[in-house]
């Protein structure tokens, strides 16, 4: 995998990955225009993003149906600089004919097994999981 980003003005950047262009800022009060999310921003995109493909790709392998699936990421940052990812917490929304033990397994072996970015950042960052199924929130 290989990236790069190609500055174009001010805080602005146009990062490349694979064939993809993606345009990157700051915010106004730090001197960019707001052109494109921040990169803090993009790293939780890629946790609910990566784990969001695992569990649909296990589910759709378990034979599940589901009809709408959502996943979100709230973050905490530190008070001093640098500041860093202290705690993320991902939620799953699912929607569909889907047995709750099945859906927790399909999210347990992507936290543990398989999202990349989950492991990546677990070591210096809390990561907490909250499930909902059809609207009613699924407990350990």
């Amino acid at each position: 995998m290989q990236t790069k980003a190609v500055w174009k003005d001010g805080m602005t950047f146009e990062v490349q990955l694979d064939g993809h262009h993606i345009v990157i800022d700051a915010m106004p009060e730090h001197g960019g225009r707001d052109l494109g999310p921040r990169p803090k921003g993009l790293t939780v995109s890629s946790l609910v993003g990566c784990t969001g493909m695992d569990v649909i790709s296990i589910l759709n392998k378990m034979r599940q149906e589901v009809t709408a699936f959502e996943v979100a990421g709230e973050a905490q940052l530190a008070d001093e600089h640098p500041k860093r990812f202290t705690a993320i917490k991902v939620i799953y929304r699912v929607e569909g004919e889907i047995n709750s033990e099945k859906l927790k397994h399909a999210v347990e072996l992507s936290e543990d097994r398989y999202c990349g970015v989950s492991a990546t950042l677990r070591p210096s960052v809390e990561l907490t999981s909250e499930i909902w199924l059809n609207g009613q929130r699924l407990v350990d």
